[in-house]
């Protein structure tokens, strides 16, 4: 392998403000073609990915190089590592799991604009909500009442919102309907609900999860092949206690937690524009920082977030350049970036091996 030249050196020393790594790291490579062209591989979509990050490279080159190379960009998702003894999901390249150690702290609402928003920038994109007692993406997304069709009687066809394709058991059950099942058989339900849907190819497939930390949630995080996850909290004292247990659950398990998305971080008042902590300050920062995590975003309590969730068209979908989109949009790049940075999934790479005896 050649040396890089002296612009590829200085390129990959570029920091890219979603992830706040070097351009160089984990999930990018850097090729020139002397010291004029040059050609960026991002291994995952960034909101600045088009010709602001392009003329940000140009003009960390500024001065450095004798003439401002030419720069053309392309990214691609990878497929990364699952936990030891499952293989990812044939035609996802990763799913990450959206956790809460409690509930009423915004998780399906985080969960639903963190999907919609790596589907803005051009990734393939699909939701399942694991939440069989209470689902939130039939009106999240607008679809309640629709009901998936099933060509062959085996397998159901997603619905699809807003670029998305989404599934959950509130599309095959009445809003009404409470969902008396135990543990073993809500399990089985979402391994039904996420193997025998014909999602086709996915970047990315986000898991609502459901609140808490028992037996179900467990289960799942070790049977599902989860690439990473992310853990919503609220900034108080009462919801980082629950968050931090979430977040040991999946270590435990060797799922790696990419982050923390802090959620009601601020209120803005929809008359004035006044912003007050009125939940506290700084704890997702505390929890992530206690485990060596990033903040991946700090999210408002907007009175926007809510018309807009009950409406059934979310923040990122109804308004993508309002403040509170960007948020939710920084924090997916951000996201993007970190499982960017975790292990890749080389399996498909070996032949299965079957020692029969004669």
């Amino acid at each position: 392998m050649s040396e890089p030249t002296d612009l590829e050196k200085h390129l990959a020393t570029f920091i890219v403000p979603q992830t706040a790594r070097p351009l160089g790291e984990a999930g990018t490579r850097i090729s020139a073609e002397g010291e004029s062209r040059v050609a960026v591989h991002c291994g995952f979509p960034m909101e600045f990915s088009g010709p602001a990050l392009l003329e940000a490279l140009r003009a960390h080159c500024a001065g450095r190089v004798a003439a401002a190379p030419e720069l053309s960009l392309d990214w691609s998702v990878e497929t990364h590592a699952v936990q030891r003894g499952l293989k990812p999901l044939p035609g996802v390249s990763n799913l990450i799991a959206v956790a809460s150690g409690k509930g009423g702290v915004g998780k399906s609402t985080v969960a639903t604009n963190l999907a919609l928003a790596l589907a803005l920038e051009g990734a393939r994109v699909g939701i399942l909500d694991a939440d069989i007692y209470g689902p939130s993406q039939p009106r999240i997304l607008g679809l309640l009442g629709r009901r998936p069709e099933t060509p062959d009687g085996q397998t159901i066809e997603p619905l699809e919102a807003f670029g998305l394709k989404a599934m959950s058991i509130g599309f095959l059950v009445d809003e009404k309907q409470p969902m008396a099942w135990r543990g073993p058989m809500v399990t089985s339900a979402l391994n039904q609900l996420l193997t025998q849907t014909r999602w086709g190819e996915l970047d990315y497939l986000l898991i609502d999860m459901p609140p808490g930390t028992g037996d179900i949630q467990l289960t799942l995080a070790q049977r599902v092949p989860v690439s990473g996850a992310v853990i919503v909290t609220t900034p108080q004292d009462i919801a980082l206690a629950d968050a931090r247990k979430g977040l040991e659950m999946f270590q435990k398990v060797n799922v790696p937690v990419l982050g923390i998305v802090e959620n009601m971080a601020v209120h803005i008042c929809s008359s004035c524009g006044h912003e007050e902590a009125i939940f506290g300050t700084g704890g997702g920062a505390r929890l992530g920082a206690d485990y060596g995590l990033p903040l991946l975003g700090s999210l408002p309590l907007a009175a926007t977030i809510r018309e807009d969730t009950d409406a059934g068209k979310p923040t990122v979908a109804a308004d993508p350049r309002s403040s509170e989109a960007r948020r939710f949009i920084e924090a997916a790049g951000r996201t993007a970036g970190e499982l960017a940075a975790t292990a890749r999934d080389y399996s498909h790479l070996f032949p299965t091996i079957t020692v029969e005896e004669d």
